[in-house]
């Protein structure tokens, strides 16, 4: 399935940039946690994968180790350059269904940018968790 609509609770997204903040100037990388509902993925957290390595324009971690989780949609990762793109190297290393980018310098939302396995823009709304529970999104 190719996601036409992605809803992530803002929660999410300001543990994506504290995270990204945190590590700088290495890379991170998240896990995104959510739920599949015909063209929407809905992202309600985010995971720290096992044994995950941060370095200076890389990040990673062994596939081999995660558990057998069908609630992980995807991964999220920074880029301390401040360039909100994928590059070959992440879309060699996709990951899920969805990619999240947050760029340098990780202060707003407007710092992501949510991608699918081609590298293509996915559209977006960031809701709070009561905005998404009164919409029924996490269904």
């Amino acid at each position: 399935m190719v996601a036409k609509y992605v809803v992530i609770y803002r929660s999410a997204v300001e543990s994506i940039l504290s995270y990204a903040k945190a590590l700088h100037p290495r890379e991170g990388v998240l896990l995104l946690r959510g739920k599949v509902d015909k063209d929407r993925i809905v992202i309600e957290e985010v995971v720290v994968p096992p044994l995950a390595a941060h370095g200076r324009g890389f990040s990673n971690f062994p596939l081999h180790m995660l558990p057998n989780d069908f609630s992980i949609v995807g991964t999220a990762h920074s880029h301390p350059s401040g360039v909100l793109k994928s590059s070959i190297e992440d879309l060699n290393h996709f990951y899920g269904r969805i990619m999240i980018i947050a760029a340098y310098p990780y202060d707003s939302e407007r710092q992501i940018s949510v991608l699918d396995k081609d590298g293509n823009a996915v559209r977006y709304e960031i809701v709070s968790l009561e905005d998404g529970r009164k919409n029924e999104a996490f269904r």
